[in-house]
């Protein structure tokens, strides 16, 4: 039994391209704004302003080692004792953090979303919700290079040979054995309308339990 005191942390992940922030960003706008928040596994790359340039692209990020996960845990565990925390804020175009940071107050519901969440144990015994957002992977690597390539300022080259080199073995290896891990599947990530309104009523729900006071089981 989860106590009512304490914030859900649900856990959003897949593939690079597999729709889950698409999924985390659906929960988000379906409920109200003082009872969510998001924070993004992203946002946890290591800071890199000691390095240059030219070393900081050739960092492998598709590895758990590229984030600062004990930070991560730091943050999420203030978050579920209603502490407020300053998060970080990660440049893709320069390859390391800003100086400035975001200020993100605790809510009822938190949202972490990122693909490597259910790789760290620590992270995973955090979660009450466990979410996979499973999509294939042809689909994934069109969507992660329109993306990067509009968003991140990168070539299609360095995109296909990221992919190959690092993205591709990191999936392997790091994302899909950890979906056995997963208390729902979600598949066809952003698409499957109606798998997100399940969520989205499910989490409704809890909110109503702790706003009335009573103690619910969460799966």
């Amino acid at each position: 039994m989860i106590l009512l005191s304490k914030p859900i942390l649900i856990g959003i992940t897949g593939g690079t391209g597999s729709g889950k922030s698409t999924v985390a960003k659906s929960i988000f706008e379906s409920l109200p704004e003082k009872n969510i928040t998001i924070i993004e596994q992203d946002s946890y790359y290591k800071d890199q302003s000691h390095l240059t340039f030219e070393e900081r692209i050739c960092t492998n990020y598709d590895h758990p080692l590229a984030f600062d996960t004990d930070l991560l845990l730091a943050h999420l565990k203030d978050l579920l004792n209603f502490l407020p925390i300053h998060k970080p804020k990660y440049n893709f175009s320069i390859h390391t953090r800003e100086k400035e940071t975001i200020l993100v107050h605790p809510r009822d519901i938190i949202i972490l979303e990122g693909i490597m969440i259910l790789e760290d144990e620590r992270l995973r015994d955090l979660m009450d919700i466990k979410i996979f957002v499973d999509t294939d992977a042809d689909v994934r690597i069109v969507r992660r290079i329109k993306r990067d390539i509009h968003e991140r300022n990168r070539t299609l080259d360095s995109v296909i040979e990221q992919y190959f080199n690092t993205v591709r073995p990191a999936h392997l290896q790091f994302i899909e054995p950890y979906k056995r891990y997963a208390d729902v599947i979600i598949p066809e990530g952003g698409y499957n309308k109606v798998a997100i309104d399940i969520m989205v009523a499910k989490v409704r729900s809890i909110i109503y339990e702790k706003q009335n006071g009573k103690e619910l089981k969460i799966l």
